[in-house]
């Protein structure tokens, strides 16, 4: 394989003018961002307490009490923290900016003298440091701190956290590997790998590379390290019961080595923050293995594992993946940031390989599982994302016991609000990879930006109201003539794509994907790309027994769904004619500058008195009411109080 070149977009050189993308990011800055740092520090009075800010100040001795919340709680602040650092790349905000200059020396103060940071093991537990890797997330938590630490100091030039989260890593790799005095372990949450990459190409210190290359191939070999730790913790403490994650070992992805996995298992995020990293480590390493083991526990995942929306992860048990084909509508988890670790994965595989496939899965997560975990308002999440609601169930059974019919103001495990506003402030990372043969548009994303390309500069602007409209404009601004390719995405959902460069009409062949364009680049060149957005119906693979008789709708990326506001209650009872066709529908109020959907139905009325049996003999027929459907965006559901929903109605 001819191992691509791939960079990094500097946010610094990018500007978001997205009308819906950009709308969500300017919430995040003016109302989330700041909500969830009121939350942080528990000064919301109808919030769940965090206590997180308090962790550090105990910690750091700037305060007296006792440790409270998840053993992973430091993460909130530290994700908090990065996607402050990404906002600081586009927008000034000498306020934000100023917070978050504090909070990063009351980390700093809470760093123990050999570099360790935790403050659920120094406040509460601190002989028991590195004791317990398959439960207690350290290096998860270290890493969200890295992360935060290399975006702050790409974002401002400020080295403070930076050095912080040095000493941190140097510790770690003090600790942690192949030599008979280290230990030969690695976390049941994966994070660290990911985020020592990030920080060896901030610092090019090539020793965080090679531990992060250690901690991925350590994983799952034989003696197993959760059995010695769990061995070991039992003499020390007398512990008779062995933990549930040191018994299950694929739900940490530890069961076997990552070169002998063949499927996408165990806990959702775990996973594709794994591969993520894995993915990198491949492409910098040049590793043909671990190549391989990206490409084929992908392949799984989207060829059987991921629902319609971009989620995965369909078991509230262990937050996990099931079985091939087992994906449940009304139960489904689909955590919000298992999503956003599928597009990170997502991007480290088309720097890997420029392959339109993975900017399809992204496109499909970004716009329906991870712009839907956000309330219209920027201070109510959803954890979990399934496809189905009937509130009056969810009240009794406790099956549906994560399943919430409204987004919620925080969590006891809060770790989605936090990671939403990473994503969405580090979007810039995901619109363009460049490579050193081309530069691959993979959303389109409305924006401005200056990619270095040899000694010169490229300046495009992408321009157009997508999802809603189908044309995307790519305008060149740079003042000198480049020779360069440019490669536009054609989305699989487009069957038809069109594409004009100044007027004249492109050939859209395609190669993987992408339409290639090589020409020198000038001032005032304008490549127009048509993308039809037909509402087009979707029917699920025949071993998706949840989907049998069933169908969605799905126009461009955008998953459809009814609600009862709409359509009132018994959407069970709800089919669409076969033959019945879309029509587009501009939204009004809550739903403006959103295209909703109407189509020909009916309900089926059953006469049945609630005396009736529950079951019986002969056959009941109903009565079919025609009624005329409203499909919204899925996205956007659960913004008008509680309600049935339910993306996949029955078919004619």
């Amino acid at each position: 394989m001819n191992w691509p070149t791939a960079t990094e977009v500097d946010l610094h050189d990018l500007r978001i003018t997205d009308p819906l993308i950009g709308k969500c990011r300017e919430l995040v800055r003016e109302v989330t961002l700041p909500y969830q740092w009121e939350a942080l520090n528990d000064r919301i009075p109808e919030v769940t307490p965090s206590h997180s800010i308090d962790n550090f100040r105990i910690a750091a001795n700037r305060a007296n009490g006792e440790f409270y919340g998840t053993v992973f709680q430091d993460s909130d602040v530290a994700k908090w923290l990065e996607a402050v650092a990404w906002l600081l790349c586009e927008t000034s905000n000498p306020e934000l900016e100023r917070t978050a200059d504090d909070l990063i020396e009351l980390i700093a103060a809470a760093q123990c003298g050999d570099g360790y940071l935790n403050t659920y093991f120094t406040v509460k537990a601190p002989g028991e440091r590195w004791s317990n890797l398959s439960e207690c997330h350290e290096l998860y938590c270290a890493g969200h701190l890295i992360e935060a630490g290399v975006a702050f100091f790409q974002a401002t030039g400020k080295r403070r956290l930076l050095e912080v989260v040095c000493r941190l890593a140097d510790h770690i790799a003090v600790v942690f590997g192949p030599e008979r005095y280290q230990l030969h372990g690695y976390d049941g949450h994966p994070e660290i790998e990911l985020a020592l990459i990030r920080l060896y190409e901030a610092t090019l210190e090539q020793r965080y590379l090679t531990l992060a290359n250690y901690f991925v191939e350590q994983r799952g070999t034989e003696p197993h390290f959760y059995d010695i730790e769990y061995e070991k913790r039992s003499r020390q403490r007398k512990a008779h019961v062995e933990p549930w994650m040191v018994r299950d070992k694929a739900y940490s992805q530890a069961h076997l080595p990552v070169s002998e996995q063949r499927t996408a298992t165990g806990h959702a995020v775990r996973f594709v923050y794994l591969m993520t990293g894995v993915a990198h480590l491949a492409r910098l390493l040049q590793n043909e293995q671990q190549r391989q083991a990206c490409l084929r526990l992908w392949q799984n995942m989207v060829q059987r594992q991921i629902y319609i929306t971009g989620g995965i992860g369909s078991q509230s048990a262990g937050e996990a993946f099931s079985s091939d084909y087992d994906l449940p509508n009304d139960t489904a988890y689909a955590e919000s940031c298992a999503s956003i670790g599928l597009m990170m994965f997502a991007r480290r595989m088309l720097e890997m390989e420029a392959d339109s496939r993975y900017a399809d899965v992204m496109e499909r997560a970004l716009y329906n599982t991870v712009l839907g975990s956000i309330a219209l308002d920027g201070r109510h999440f959803f954890y979990a994302n399934p496809l189905e609601i009937h509130p009056k169930t969810l009240r009794s059974n406790r099956i549906y016991s994560h399943v919430s019919p409204i987004r919620q103001p925080w969590f006891g495990c809060a770790c989605c609000p936090p990671n939403i506003a990473r994503l969405f402030t580090s979007i810039g990372h995901y619109i363009y990879t460049p490579h050193s043969d081309a530069l691959y548009v993979n959303l389109y994303v409305g924006n401005s930006v200056s990619l270095p390309v040899g000694e010169h500069t490229l300046r495009l602007r992408m321009s157009g109201n997508y999802p809603w409209e189908d044309q995307v404009e790519v305008a060149v601004e740079s003042e000198q003539p480049i020779t360069h390719t440019l490669a536009l995405r054609l989305p699989e959902w487009c069957s038809a794509p069109e594409a004009r460069l100044n007027g004249e009409p492109v050939n859209c062949e395609s190669h993987k994907g992408y339409l290639h364009i090589h020409r020198t680049w000038r001032q005032g060149d304008r490549c127009k790309l048509q993308l039809p957005m037909k509402a087009r119906r979707v029917y699920g693979h025949p071993q998706l027994h949840h989907l049998a008789g069933k169908v969605a709708i799905q126009r461009g990326p955008l998953i459809y769904c009814l609600e009862e506001a709409d359509n009132g209650p018994e959407l069970h009872n709800i089919w669409l004619d076969a033959d019945s066709q879309f029509s587009l529908v501009e939204g009004k109020g809550l739903f403006a500058g959103k295209i909703l959907l109407r189509a020909d139905g009916f309900r089926l009325q059953h006469s049945l008195s609630e005396e009736a049996p529950l079951y019986h003999y002969d056959k009941v027929p109903g009565q079919r009411q025609p009624q005329r459907l409203t499909f919204i965006p899925w996205f956007s559901r659960a913004n008008r109080g509680e309600g049935e929903m339910r993306i996949w109605i029955n078919d004619w």
